[in-house]
């Protein structure tokens, strides 16, 4: 399957309007965002787990990061309840779940190879950002040597502008934007080439978005292992 494969173009999914599409395991159902490959891809989804539903144990030789939107997802480390963003590095593994519902925005085989550090960031974990103008508040969720992720409320009817370096992607957690013309709500994602500088009005209500900074191919490469249980 290709889905907003081409990296060079804009990509806008307005995902709170789409189908929930069942994924082969029972209980959690998907709506795909970008998509390279088949059930082993290179991904981006928003994942619903219906209450009770769990994956049985499997690796992610190309990673996994997730962000929970809703809910609270569960593995064997632990419970990430709404808000928490968490870095599984390729070589992991894990049989998540979720025992009351949960929906997440999950990405996977999109890490550098050499990216080995697991990050857990619960719910109002995370560094402070740089706030002033638009931003009334900023979390950084990670920062390495060529991504950053943040989590930022943006104040109703302020103007923002984001440089574009190298490669660009949000998601609306609530609230609205418009972009390009385009009016951005609820889950509503969007990918930016480098270079293409973002530039939005916030809406009457403010918005909470997640987005990260990094070369859209900045991405470890598929090999013959399978990734068993990556059904998102």
């Amino acid at each position: 399957m290709l889905l907003n494969d081409d990296l060079s173009e804009r990509a806008l999914v307005h995902a709170g309007r789409l189908e929930w599409m069942p994924s082969p395991t029972k209980g959690v159902d998907r709506r795909m965002l970008f998509r390279i490959g088949g059930e082993k891809a290179r991904a981006t989804s928003i994942a619903r787990y219906a209450a009770g539903s769990r994956f049985p144990h499997h690796e992610h030789p190309g990673g996994e990061e997730f962000l929970v939107l809703d809910g609270v997802f569960q593995d064997e480390s632990g419970d990430f309840p709404t808000g928490s963003y968490v870095r599984n590095p390729p070589g992991t593994g894990h049989a998540p779940g979720s025992e009351n519902g949960c929906v997440i925005l999950v990405k996977l085989w999109q890490f550098k190879q050499s990216d080995r550090e697991r990050i857990v960031r619960l719910a109002g974990q995370g560094r402070s950002g740089e706030l002033g103008g638009a931003v009334m508040s900023s979390t950084i969720l990670f920062d390495g040597a060529d991504e950053r992720v943040m989590l930022e409320d943006w104040q109703a009817h302020a103007d923002i502008e984001l440089a574009n370096l190298q490669g660009l992607e949000l998601l609306v957690i609530d609230g609205s934007l418009t972009e390009s013309g385009d009016t951005l709500e609820r889950w509503s994602w969007l990918r930016l080439p480098r270079g293409q500088i973002f530039r939005a009005r916030v809406g009457g209500r403010g918005a909470k978005v997640w987005y990260k900074s990094a070369p859209l191919l900045h991405v470890c490469s598929f090999d013959q292992a399978e990734d068993k249980g990556q059904a998102r």
